[in-house]
């Protein structure tokens, strides 16, 4: 009888697959009001395990799942720099995507495993899921920037329920208008300042879409340039790696994640997740109350892809920031904004 027993328990676990692995362990340090929160480690996820790390001097305090951009580009190496500060009103959830960081350097792919939206959609869903259960919470606030932001909108959109927020920004909406205006901006002022350089790299590209897996390099590239002149530049020891991260093995497997995602996003022949991305095609309903901000210095995701697809959006609560002296790329006042945000999205201010 009790081997019956035996066998029957396991049958049911096994039934339960996926659901068992949902229970998640409430932090100890959430038992009680007051208490910080400090982790980092890898997280099983989406059947592999996925870097995590938390930052919050208060586990009472809302929690704030940051989805990074790139892809490829993880903020764990700097996360203190960037957002340090915020682990007083927020636990700052940090997650390297399937691809990148040391997620990447603990599960390296075959060179011709896919990438896909809907693999890290899930993953996403399922990091969110983790974060509301380990630290007691019933929702978290999404907040995502540039390829980020596509992703967390994905995310948003498969399970509104796990989100009390969205926040995103420098949104991307859709790739090739947002490339397609990001040419056509960056082209004009190359022209306007006489840059021969920069026309004689531009121009043979021609207007996307492109094939060329090169030709988004070499557009974002010009389009630093001239970010640089309208956008206030962030502190110089902002992205230096931090301590665990300043190895020459991590530095390794950071560089191999960010070229194994970035050729996953364009595409070999234009044929990548970037080009595919189109927002509008989920629906322009959210369930959530959402932020974006923007740039006006931004050549990558401009305002004028961004902001009609901001108009068009149903949400309990909807508000557009446009920052100035800002381009693609964090700096203080956007860093700045993105708290104001949270803090709203939070009822903290």
């Amino acid at each position: 009888m009790k081997r019956l027993w035996a066998v029957a328990t396991a049958i049911m676990a096994l039934m339960a697959g996926n659901e068992a692995s949902w229970a998640t362990e409430l932090n100890p340090a959430c038992r009680a009001p007051g208490r910080p929160v400090s982790e980092q480690g890898f997280v099983q996820i989406g059947g592999i395990r996925q870097w995590v790390t938390v930052d919050g001097q208060d586990c009472a305090n809302p929690v704030v799942l940051i989805v990074h951009g790139g892809p490829g580009n993880p903020n764990t190496p700097f996360a203190h720099n960037l957002f340090g500060g915020w682990a007083k009103d927020f636990t700052v959830v940090q997650w390297d995507q399937r691809g990148a960081g040391k997620t990447y350097g603990e599960n390296k792919p075959a060179e011709d495993e896919p990438l896909t939206m809907a693999r890290l959609t899930e993953d996403g869903v399922e990091m969110a899921r983790y974060a509301a259960q380990r630290f007691g919470k019933r929702q978290v606030i999404l907040m995502g920037g540039s390829w980020g932001s596509a992703l967390a909108v994905n995310i948003a959109m498969a399970r509104p329920e796990l989100f009390s927020a969205y926040v995103g920004t420098a949104q991307l909406v859709n790739y090739q208008l947002d490339m397609q205006a990001s040419y056509a901006k960056t082209l004009a002022l190359a022209k306007a300042a006489g840059d021969a350089e920069s026309l004689a790299k531009l121009q043979p590209l021609g207007p996307p879409p492109w094939t060329d897996p090169r030709a988004f390099g070499i557009l974002r590239r010009i389009t630093r340039k001239y970010e640089a002149q309208g956008a206030e530049a962030p502190p110089k020891d902002w992205f230096a790696f931090g301590p665990g991260y300043d190895t020459p093995a991590y530095e390794a497997d950071y560089t191999a994640g960010e070229d194994y995602s970035f050729l996953n996003f364009v595409g070999l022949h234009g044929d990548g997740m970037g080009p595919r991305i189109d927002l509008r095609k989920l629906g322009t309903r959210f369930a959530m109350p959402i932020w974006i901000l923007q740039g006006e210095a931004d050549l990558v995701t401009p305002p004028d892809v961004s902001k009609p697809y901001f108009d068009a959006i149903e949400a309990p609560q909807k508000t557009w920031v446009l920052l100035p002296r800002t381009g693609h790329d964090p700096n203080r006042i956007m860093i700045d904004g993105q708290l104001a945000a949270l803090k709203a999205a939070a009822g903290t201010r």
